[in-house]
């Protein structure tokens, strides 16, 4: 049997359908769980959250575009860029959950009025802020910065209600898995639930997203712009 060429990327399809391979499936799986895990360690000095989590969220863009994951050394000097930017991002980001786990506990054990009424609109209130977060995070991915990303989010929200609640079930759902799974799998989820972010905010199936990011000449691989450098 003839030796098959190597593939342009590891997500690329093994046949003309456009099917992909278990194997495939499985190492992009391990991909997003590692992503995941990386994310959780860079972030753990807490003013690096915003760098982390936007560098992560360009590795997922640069994924879900070409198929493959950018190299380390590109990896890190991103990283590097974006964490003076993102000091002041990750101190506001740190002190608004902070606020609103404590206003939410408040609520439901009862030291505060207002009762389920107030505990059901707090709750609302705090998954849309996460959706409208969730679609920053993606904006940031993309190129830009955050006080830009803030205001195209914002924008986007209003203007496709529907996505941002899409968003928002997004990171709801991966807060309720958080609670449900054991600690250790809660970073595995973080790769995860941004490969999913970046899925509902493009409004396409990730795996979709990874084949159309390579394209569908045959004999070469699709050009794609160079990823701009995280702020």
């Amino acid at each position: 049997m003839a030796s098959r060429a190597e593939p342009a990327s590891r997500a690329e399809p093994v046949d003309a359908a456009g099917r992909r391979d278990w194997r495939d499936v499985l190492r992009d799986a391990a991909d997003l769980a590692l992503l995941g895990i990386l994310l959780t360690l860079a972030a753990l000095p807490l003013l690096t959250v915003a760098a982390a989590v936007g560098t992560a969220s360009a590795a997922v863009h640069d994924w879900t575009r070409t198929g493959s994951w950018p190299s380390a050394r590109t990896t890190v000097r991103r990283f590097s860029r974006a964490v003076p930017p993102g000091v002041p991002v990750s101190l506001l980001a740190l002190a608004v959950a902070g606020l609103l786990a404590a206003d939410l506990a408040a609520l439901a054990t009862g030291r505060v009025p207002g009762g389920p009424v107030a505990l059901l609109v707090t709750a609302l209130v705090t998954a849309g802020l996460a959706g409208y977060a969730g679609l920053v995070v993606v904006e940031v991915g993309g190129g830009g910065r955050w006080r830009e990303a803030a205001r195209s989010a914002a924008r986007a929200c209003l203007d496709a209600p529907t996505r941002w609640a899409a968003l928002t079930g997004v990171v709801a759902l991966a807060g309720l898995l958080a609670v449900l799974v054991t600690p250790v799998a809660v970073p595995i989820l973080a790769g995860y639930t941004l490969a999913a972010l970046h899925a509902v905010a493009n409004r396409q199936p990730i795996a979709a997203a990874v084949t159309s990011g390579r394209g569908g000449h045959a004999g070469g691989r699709r050009s794609v712009p160079t990823h701009p450098e995280l702020p």
